[in-house]
């Protein structure tokens, strides 16, 4: 593969599913960690090219895979596309969060201050370098990670204590090796389903999600050309 000058992370199986699906000609290479290929961006009459790479679920794939991506390739720009929960009554679902501000919550320190421990892995995402008005309506803000879904008993908490809307598994991971690594970085989700006091849309059918996810990641794809015409390097 010619050096990538973005790459494109994705982290979960479904969500990975829909987009090799949309470049389904493309020529599959492995990773350790799973598969990646190199494709123009459609509707781009330049045929602006970009590395799709599949990382993984949860914290732990995404941290690793963000760092062998900007080892291997060390894109000028990373994107994670991906989707997210909402927080019922305070987003639509099929909204896109564009993610200023980046919040790992599950962590729960005893011995110290357990504030400090959150801000630690707390990260704010430059994006001085897009053009406004954005070419697609976006919610712009705080994304909160965690590795498990949405508690219901959570949403309170994370809407009170963070100002918190949207919730995923990997944005928290990603952009933290991302601004260590000094890469830029642009995190778009989509909201797949929503979570209240009684539970879940999407809780207890994988079915739901995978058929939500698909949509969403066709969009976001299709979107993308548009989101990058904005990034100086071109």
């Amino acid at each position: 593969m010619s050096q990538p000058r973005i790459v494109v992370l994705i982290c979960a199986d479904q969500e990975w599913r829909a987009v090799r699906a949309r470049f389904s000609e493309a020529s599959v290479e492995p990773t350790p960690f799973g598969e990646c290929f190199q494709a123009a961006l459609p509707g781009n009459l330049t045929r602006r090219q970009a590395l799709f790479f599949h990382g993984g679920w949860g914290k732990i794939a995404a941290a690793a895979a963000t760092q062998y991506a900007i080892d291997r390739w060390a894109p000028d720009l990373l994107i994670n596309l991906g989707t997210c929960g909402g927080f019922e009554g305070e987003i639509e679902r099929g909204a896109v969060v564009l993610a200023e501000r980046t919040l790992v919550y599950d962590i729960f320190e005893q011995m110290g201050d357990a504030e400090a421990h959150i801000a630690h892995y707390t990260t704010a995402i430059d994006l001085s370098w897009l053009r406004q008005p954005y070419p697609h309506p976006v919610r712009r803000g705080l994304l909160v990670s965690a590795d498990r879904d949405l508690l219901p008993g959570d949403i309170a908490m994370l809407k009170e204590r963070y100002g918190a809307f949207a919730g995923d598994w990997e944005s928290g991971a990603i952009a933290w090796v991302a601004a260590r690594s000094h890469t830029p970085c642009l995190i778009l989700r989509t909201v797949t389903d929503l979570v209240g006091v009684r539970g879940g849309e999407a809780y207890g059918s994988l079915d739901y999600f995978t058929e939500a996810a698909e949509g969403a990641m066709r969009r976001l794809i299709e979107y993308l050309p548009e989101w990058v015409e904005g990034w100086g390097k071109y």
